[in-house]
């Protein structure tokens, strides 16, 4: 996986747009092959990558690797690996992160994950506290392990704040956090979902203005369910645009709601990409329809690439 090059094109060139997705691994089977309808309908659309998260303190870990391993095995699409460092020891996570390269994975998108709901559910001694310390082991074992990489590089991503965390005393710390993952060997960022369109053009002249070079990605949600829209503006502390909200309680039927939705979200990717942004990371929620929708509104130009050959069982040669 390569991310856009965090120092531009060369004079007379020009990158081409990213798109990836978030997946989260199946909770079970029916699940599963509802994801992997999904997979198949994402796939056609070449994207960059798409990134598999990971449940805080790696509860579904297992699931989490298989759906890994089948998307490199089976899909000619390109994992980021969520990878959480809370609850996890240096040498646990050094471990998930020789597994992930072991089977493939070239690219991490290194998280600090939630803290523990009760207190004294507190750091285990010797876990990791924040993303940066992640970002500092998964280069550790790069380094350890570059010959079996043919000395190449694991792209690492981190997130990006458009709105201030919630733990966080200010929105000009967030970007300091962000600046310090860069300098711990942050490749690019992935924000966070957004509302409005300022506040992705907002963190993007934060960020410059402080040093952070790196590109940073707007994460981009199909704003087409009002219970989702509603459940994310309170995890986020910012209020969703009333006028969406009340469009969305106002359609006439799911369909109404999903033209309403992915209306206002392709109005917020295109006001992101005139911003600059260098591509989009679409949460699908693994769900496909409209996450296609807004990427048909968008019409984005996608490079011409020559499809991968999926592996196939050899036959036995048969004796003359």
């Amino acid at each position: 996986m390569s991310p856009p090059s965090p120092h531009g094109a060369p004079p007379g060139a020009s990158a081409p747009i990213a798109l990836s997705y978030e997946l989260f691994p199946p909770l079970n089977a029916t699940a599963s092959a509802s994801l992997w309808g999904t997979i198949r309908e994402l796939e056609a659309t070449n994207p960059d990558y798409v990134s598999v998260t990971y449940g805080a303190n790696g509860s579904n870990r297992d699931t989490a690797v298989e759906l890994l391993n089948r998307l490199l095995t089976e899909s000619t699409l390109r994992p980021l690996a969520h990878l959480t460092c809370v609850g996890h020891t240096a040498d646990e996570l050094a471990g998930i992160i020789s597994e992930l390269l072991d089977h493939g994975v070239r690219g991490i998108l290194a998280l600090r994950g939630d803290l523990p709901q009760d207190p004294a559910d507190g750091p285990r001694p010797g876990s990791l506290r924040y993303a940066q310390d992640l970002i500092e082991l998964i280069r550790s074992v790069e380094q350890q392990r570059s010959a079996l990489l043919c000395a190449g590089r694991v792209a690492i991503g981190v997130a990006a704040y458009p709105a201030k965390h919630p733990e966080s005393p200010s929105i000009e710390h967030d970007v300091e956090v962000l600046l310090a993952k860069q300098r711990s060997g942050a490749d690019f960022a992935i924000t966070q979902v957004f509302f409005h369109a300022d506040q992705y053009r907002e963190l993007v002249v934060r960020a410059r203005r402080a040093g952070v070079t790196i590109p940073v990605i707007p994460g981009v949600m199909p704003l087409t369910s009002l219970r989702r829209v509603r459940r994310l503006g309170e995890l986020t502390g910012v209020e969703p645009a009333p006028a969406l909200l009340d469009a969305l309680r106002r359609a006439a039927d799911p369909a109404d709601g999903r033209r309403i939705g992915v209306s206002a979200t392709v109005d917020l990717a295109r006001a992101a990409l005139d911003a600059g942004a260098p591509g989009i990371h679409l949460y699908t929620f693994n769900e496909h329809g409209a996450a296609l929708d807004v990427l048909d509104k968008l019409q984005l130009p996608r490079p011409a690439r020559p499809a991968p050959l999926r592996r196939t069982a050899i036959p036995e040669l048969v004796q003359a």
